[in-house]
């Protein structure tokens, strides 16, 4: 987030744009990609979990 609002603040200042950042829609935004990185991440974890080790290695 940092980066991205430095980044457009930079922009906004060598072509003397007018540069207006919602702070609710950045947090929300990064909430929201912080639920889905969550999601993707720990869902298969915990499936993988589940399984037996043995099984998943045994090469057919």
């Amino acid at each position: 987030m940092v980066v991205g609002v430095g980044g457009a603040k930079l922009v906004g200042e060598i072509q003397h744009w007018p540069i207006l950042i919602e702070w609710t829609s950045a947090v929300g935004a990064f909430l929201f990609s912080s639920l889905v990185g969550m999601f993707f991440g720990f869902y298969p974890a915990y499936r993988a979990s589940r399984l037996n080790p043995i099984d998943c290695l045994r090469y057919e």
